[in-house]
C-alpha cells in the first residue's frame, strides 16, 4: 500500500471545511471514552463499558439501519460482576442520524490519523472545485451512501460501523474524476520507503482496487474489522457525484520534481 504524503496541485481558496472536518474528528476521538490516548481514555474494565455504551449509542449497526431493529439491552457505562452491566436504553436511537456521528468516531489514533492523512491531501482540492457548501453536502451524501451501502450488504450485522472513511473515499473518488493527471508524492514501502511522484490516477486507482479486492475477502481474514465495502461504495458515489464537474475543471499544473528517477525542482515537498 502506497502512502500519500503531498499532491502537486494548488488551491485557489482556504479549504474552510476540509480543516473543520479535521479539527472536528480530532474533537470527538480526544473525547470519546474508553479509547486508548484519548483524554477520556483507559484500558481497564470500566472504559470498556465506557466505549461500548458510547458505540451502541452514536454508532451506525447495519441491522439497526436496514431493520429498525433497536436492541432490548445495551450497555450503560457501568460494571456488574466482571462485565458490563445492561438495561434498557436510556435515549431514543435514530438510525439514520447514528450514521452521520459515525462518520466523527474511530477507534484508534492510526485509524484517525490516516483518515486525516487522506483527507488533508485531497479534500483541499475538491473543496476547492465545489466549494464550501457543495463540498460540505457533497462529503456527507457520500458517508450516507457508503454506511448504507455497507448496511445492504451485511443487513443482519450487530456490530457498530465507524470511521470517516466512506465519505473520504468519496472524496477520493471525486478527486479521481476531477484531477486525474495531477501528481502525487508518495512513499512506497519496499524494503525501505522509497519516495515517487505518481499521476493521481494510479495511487487512486491502486487504492480502490485493493479496497474492492478485500471487500470480496481476498487478501485478509474474513475482511479482516474494516469495512471495505463501505470504501467501494462512497468511491463510487463520489466519482458520480463529481462527473458533472469535470468539464469546468482546470487542469492540474505541470508536474515539476522526481519522478522515476528523472531529476527537476520540485515544487513543494513535505
Amino acid at each position: 500500500m502506497v502512502i500519500p504524503v503531498h499532491d502537486v496541485n494548488p488551491v485557489r481558496r482556504t479549504p474552510w471545511v476540509t480543516y473543520a472536518l479535521i479539527a472536528a474528528n480530532v474533537f470527538v476521538f480526544l473525547s470519546t471514552p474508553g479509547i486508548a490516548g484519548s483524554v477520556a481514555g483507559g484500558s481497564d474494565l470500566s472504559q470498556t463499558c465506557h466505549l461500548q455504551a458510547f458505540l451502541d449509542h452514536y454508532a451506525a449497526v447495519p441491522r439497526e439501519l436496514i431493520h429498525h431493529q433497536m436492541p432490548q439491552l445495551v450497555p450503560t457505562g457501568d460494571v456488574r460482576g466482571g462485565g458490563c452491566l445492561l438495561a434498557p436504553p436510556g435515549y431514543d436511537k435514530s438510525p439514520p442520524l447514528s450514521v452521520l456521528t459515525a462518520m466523527f468516531l474511530h477507534g484508534s489514533w492510526l485509524h484517525l490519523l490516516g483518515n486525516m492523512l487522506f483527507l488533508l491531501i485531497f479534500g483541499n482540492n475538491v473543496e476547492d472545485r465545489m466549494g464550501h457548501i457543495r463540498f460540505a453536502l457533497f462529503y456527507v451524501v457520500c458517508g450516507y451512501a457508503a454506511g448504507y451501502g455497507f448496511a445492504l450488504l451485511n443487513a443482519d450485522s450487530g456490530d457498530p460501523l465507524i470511521g470517516a472513511s466512506g465519505a473520504i473515499a468519496g472524496v477520493l473518488g471525486a478527486y479521481l474524476v476531477l484531477y486525474p493527471k495531477a501528481r502525487v508524492w508518495v512513499l512506497v514501502p519496499f524494503l525501505i520507503f522509497l519516495p515517487l511522484r505518481l499521476p493521481a490516477w494510479l495511487v487512486l486507482g491502486f487504492w480502490f482496487v485493493l479496497q474492492a479486492f478485500y471487500s470480496a475477502g481476498q487478501g485478509v481474514s474474513a475482511a479482516g474489522t474494516v469495512a471495505y465495502a463501505a470504501h467501494v461504495v462512497g468511491f463510487i458515489a463520489g466519482m458520480l457525484l463529481a462527473w458533472p464537474l469535470k468539464p469546468g475543471t482546470p487542469p492540474p499544473p505541470e508536474p515539476r520534481g522526481l519522478l522515476f528517477g528523472r531529476r527537476a525542482q520540485p515544487r513543494h515537498t513535505w
